[in-house]
């Protein structure tokens, strides 16, 4: 009986409020979506930064005709500067860190020009032209640097490039994007949770009267407070089901109906099972906190 009666209390303070509970419903699903997004880009990029890390490789450029690097005086690098690098990149000071080592020869490189940018460009150097290149992967991606110290200014290396890097601005530039979803569910969270007090507030002061006379007639403050607690957690709910709810349609039709086939250099996306592990993240934050705003003003309404 007074469990029907507390949620009788608080379906009617919904209906006297109703304005104000659809203005925390929104601001609830706006800030709860941002949260949601910020999470699923981190998830992301943490995708995005393993895939590649375990394929990304450190590309040693030995020397060709037409080098300029003061490494590459002599022209095209000799078979024994090759046979060197090779020797150096499978000895006992290299070859614990590495992975795996393969080799391109000028025909091999030059064929793969020729694959990337067609033949007509790919004429402007001869085969002979082209240089060689040793690909090695590393076991621990972190530490490509190794290979960098090992090889740079050494004669017939004409440069020592970590493919990852390349990666590293579009990195930054999403966690910048993050940075920002972030800031701006933090702005919208602390608007949600003002605006839940002030309703609860509102809410109390309109029944103030009944308020009244529950004290008169013995009840706790408990079971004055559950009411509005109900509330806030009720309309914070809503909110937080409705930025579920995008959150999920956004990696369903944006991540996997749309840029999935359109952006094929990025191969691995966040997934459904993704979105839905963040269902519940979302939800429990926007219960929590309006449960502690709406316990919170109401409790200090109650103290005045």
């Amino acid at each position: 009986m007074r469990i029907g009666l507390i949620l009788a209390e608080a379906l009617g303070g919904l209906r006297r409020n109703i304005s104000m509970v659809i203005s925390v419903v929104l601001v609830t699903f706006v800030s709860l979506t941002f949260v949601g997004a910020a999470i699923l880009m981190q998830a992301q990029i943490g995708t995005m930064r393993g895939y590649w890390a375990e394929r990304a490789q450190v590309a040693v450029y030995m020397c060709s005709d037409i080098s300029e690097q003061d490494t590459c005086i002599d022209g095209g690098a000799s078979q024994e500067q090759v046979d060197a690098v090779r020797a150096q990149l499978e000895g006992e000071a290299l070859a614990p860190l590495i992975s795996e080592v393969s080799f391109d020869s000028k025909e091999d490189t030059y064929a793969k020009l020729v694959d990337q940018l067609g033949e007509d460009q790919a004429s402007v150097i001869s085969p002979e032209q082209a240089f060689e290149v040793f690909f090695v992967t590393m076991k621990d991606p972190g530490q490509s640097q190794v290979i960098a110290e090992a090889f740079n200014g050494v004669a017939g290396v004409e440069q020592v490039q970590d493919q990852l890097q390349y990666l590293e601005p579009l990195f930054s530039a999403l966690t910048v994007a993050t940075y920002i979803a972030v800031g701006i569910a933090v702005l919208m969270l602390i608007a949600a949770i003002l605006l839940i007090g002030t309703t609860i507030r509102l809410s109390a002061y309109a029944r103030r009267k009944e308020i009244g006379i529950m004290r008169l007639v013995g009840a706790s403050n408990r079971f004055i407070q559950t009411p509005f607690v109900l509330e806030g957690v009720f309309a914070a709910f809503l909110g937080s089901a409705f930025a579920s709810a995008a959150v999920v349609a956004g990696v369903h039709f944006g991540v996997d109906g749309y840029l999935r086939g359109r952006v094929p250099f990025i191969t691995t996306w966040v997934s459904m099972q993704d979105a839905v592990i963040v269902v519940p993240v979302l939800i429990g934050i926007g219960v929590v906190l309006a449960a502690l705003s709406a316990g919170f003003a109401i409790r200090r309404w109650l103290r005045t």
